[in-house]
């Protein structure tokens, strides 16, 4: 996909933050945009913004943590467009606690989103892509899926993997004309901890807040900026997607400290224990 002009673009969370951004980024370049999300409210909003820049946008509420309706979406896609040219798994939760203290249902919980609902995206529109004989599956993991950071255990096991299973699977398109790419965005300044799941108990809604202070300190990066890199990336067939100087300098301490790169995080105030 070197340009997104006339494209079907499927795009995963698209209520706000990246979702939302790419939506516009890719409608404002003449694309057809799917966009999908459970908060109806929000993603309506996305719609009004894309059909107020002139843009096309249809919208789906799907969980792509339900795989039957994941793939109900690309047959409808295909039904309706024509098979679909890009495939943006984006939709994404966040949850934070020790090993120790991680309740199973919540991991499970995320996992089955940011995981699975990955997995889900790229194998109900990969047969699309491959009738169609070209296309692109971009999977959004994150710097959390090149570092492990305490009490990400959960958000840390999906995005490494979701990581491993995008590589595994560009290296299998290595033939085609299917494109892939992981994209690893840094501080990007969405919803995504407002949406968080936190431990239960007395604290938990002050520890809501304050991480919600604390994320918004340390956002470096705005998410139509992060479309930009991402349309930027995928338009140059790009295997990982850097957004943000954190997770460019992040991706340079990894190389350079495979082991060691723990001490170095605090620096950074990334994993770093807080009162």
């Amino acid at each position: 996909m070197r340009q997104f002009k006339d494209k079907i673009c499927v795009i995963t969370g698209a209520a706000s933050g990246i979702g939302a951004a790419c939506a516009r980024a890719m409608a404002a370049d003449g694309a057809l945009v799917i966009g999908t999300d459970l908060r109806q409210d929000m993603l309506a909003e996305t719609k009004a913004a894309v059909e107020k820049q002139g843009g096309r946008m249809e919208t789906f509420m799907v969980d792509v943590a339900d795989r039957d309706a994941m793939f109900d979406l690309a047959a409808t896609v295909e039904k309706n467009h024509g098979a679909a040219d890009l495939i943006l798994n984006n939709a994404g939760v966040a949850f934070g606690a020790t090993v120790e203290e991680m309740p199973l249902d919540d991991f499970k919980w995320l996992m089955d989103i940011n995981f699975w609902g990955v997995v889900n995206g790229t194998q109900a529109f990969l047969p699309h892509f491959r009738a169609k004989g070209s296309g692109h599956v971009a999977n959004v993991s994150s710097i959390f899926g090149l570092i492990g950071v305490p009490t990400q255990s959960a958000y840390n096991a999906a995005k490494f993997g979701v990581l491993g299973f995008t590589e595994a699977l560009r290296h299998e398109m290595r033939d085609s004309n299917i494109g892939v790419s992981t994209i690893h965005p840094g501080g990007i300044n969405t919803n995504i901890v407002r949406h968080a799941r936190f431990q239960q108990g007395p604290d938990a809604e002050t520890e809501r807040e304050e991480a919600i202070e604390r994320f918004a300190q340390l956002t470096r990066t705005q998410p139509d900026g992060a479309a930009k890199v991402i349309m930027k990336g995928i338009s140059k067939n790009k295997a990982r997607i850097l957004i943000g100087p954190d997770a460019h300098v992040v991706d340079w301490i990894r190389r350079l400290f495979p082991a060691n790169y723990l001490r170095l995080l605090p620096m950074m105030d990334i994993g770093r224990d807080r009162d």
